[in-house]
């Protein structure tokens, strides 16, 4: 692990008719002792007029915050970025090429993840690997700050999806010692892994949490739509539909996993920003409720100011030009279920996040317990600390976590790969320990990630600035 300010590229990049010119020091292994090479590995890009004396946007040399996305998807592994076009070979800056045009530091880490393994045969990504690595990402940023171009205490992290997970982790769990062991394992930098804000899209987290929340959601709609994604021989993703109706067994599930979700909000003592409690009671009604309708109403209202047509949204109520109510058990089926139940803790053990918490020896297992009570396929239960270690919520008022000031959550209003509910939980949390929360449900946007680059860049720039 070093850093050797003299390695370095200077490159000019034209896509689009848009042109980048940056330096670029390429495959900075930030740990020293990797347990996988490749994936512990960084990028970081910087404009190259700052090297020049310039500046961009008000930014300098040492003054420019430094942008640190993630790549992790389904908590699979993350590799290093180039700027250039999204993944999946979309016509479409990506953010890294944006972020340099804007003139942004860019750092883009690798980071392990839960498939992989020894040439042994030890799995060596399952959690809590992904969020070990990027925290020793960052320990290498602020570690190597004197030598490194950019302000290291204007870090801002970025994902989608499981990679939102990891950047809310990474803003709530900020130098806690739980991971300590992990980082002292790899060799990680001795210094801090705190950041300045964080931005998570569709953050799939609360994964001990998360069963209850989805059956709360869409209790009641037992039939499922799907695009289960396949590779073709070339090694291209393309996705075929799957549509179903929930076996008893899953229904019962459902309803089970329903009923636990008011105890489990309840036990949060949540406050809204007038200091109204927002709490549940035993048939899943209650503020709470009306605080997560209020969040589907506010992207109405702006999509509705916006001039978008929303006519054909039967369970919406417009007055006046306001979006003025909603019947929630309609608008959860116009959006469809897309997973059975237990939505993450599969009971035959085969969701993505079973594979996320098995061990070095184990490919999967469980981490709730009426999975475990319920399994079907005699599966073993995740340590305790690391299922906590993966959940946000369990650091924000953490007194040993140095929790970042600023967050930007995005939750599509249509989107149906974990709850709104999550996403609503974590934001209230956040801004009732005093943290600054830009938190918005877009109107008509499904489970993805970086499609509003300009108004990100411009948070970016009102708290950096």
């Amino acid at each position: 692990m070093n850093f050797d300010k003299e390695n370095y590229t200077v490159e000019e990049l034209t896509l689009e008719n848009e042109t980048i010119r940056f330096r670029a020091y390429r495959n900075l292994i930030y740990v020293d002792k990797p347990v996988n090479e490749a994936y512990q590995q960084m990028n970081i890009f910087v404009p190259e007029i700052y090297f020049e004396g310039g500046s961009m946007n008000g930014y300098t040399l040492k003054t420019v915050p430094v942008f640190m996305p993630n790549s992790v998807g389904g908590y699979m592994p993350g590799e290093t970025e180039e700027p250039g076009y999204t993944r999946f070979g979309q016509k479409k800056l990506n953010s890294v090429f944006r972020a340099l045009q804007h003139g942004y530091m860019v750092a883009s880490p690798a980071i392990r993840g839960r498939s992989q393994r020894s040439d042994e045969g030890i799995f060596t990504g399952k959690a809590p690997a992904c969020i070990v690595d990027y925290k020793a990402a960052v320990r290498y940023l602020h570690y190597f700050a004197d030598e490194l171009p950019g302000d290291e205490n204007k870090i801002i992290t970025n994902g989608t999806s499981a990679g939102g997970a990891l950047s809310s982790l990474m803003g709530a769990a900020g130098n806690h010692p739980d991971y300590e062991p992990y980082l002292e394992g790899i060799g990680a930098a001795k210094a801090g892994d705190d950041i300045f804000a964080a931005s998570c899209y569709c953050p799939i987290t609360n994964l001990d949490h998360g069963d209850m929340a989805y059956e709360w959601q869409f209790s009641g709609v037992n039939e499922y739509h799907r695009m289960n994604m396949k590779m073709d021989e070339g090694g291209r993703p393309f996705f075929t539909p799957e549509d179903g109706v929930m076996t008893d067994v899953q229904i019962g599930a459902s309803q089970a996993e329903a009923s636990m979700f008011p105890a489990y909000l309840n036990s949060l003592g949540l406050t809204d920003e007038n200091g109204r409690t927002l709490k549940l009671d035993a048939q899943g009604e209650g503020s709470f409720k009306e605080y997560v309708k209020a969040v589907v109403l506010a992207s109405a209202q702006r999509a509705l100011s916006e001039g978008m047509d929303v006519s054909d949204k039967k369970w919406l109520t417009v007055e006046n030009g306001k979006a003025a109510a909603m019947d929630f058990s309609e608008y959860v089926k116009d959006i469809t279920r897309m997973k059975t139940a237990p939505a993450f803790d599969s009971l035959d053990m085969d969701s993505p996040e079973n594979n996320l918490f098995g061990t070095e020896n184990t490919d999967y297992c469980h981490f709730t317990g009426y999975s475990m009570e319920n399994s079907t396929c005699n599966g073993t239960m995740a340590d305790e600390k690391i299922v906590r270690m993966l959940n946000p919520m369990n650091y924000i008022d953490d007194p040993k976590a140095r929790t970042a000031k600023y967050w930007r959550i995005r939750h599509g209003e249509c989107d149906r790969d974990t709850s709104l509910a999550i996403s609503a939980i974590l934001a209230v949390k956040l801004k009732s320990a005093g943290c600054s929360v830009d938190y918005h449900a877009p109107w008509n946007t499904p489970h993805s990630g970086d499609y509003d680059l300009d108004e990100l860049f411009a948070w970016i720039d009102s708290i950096c600035k």
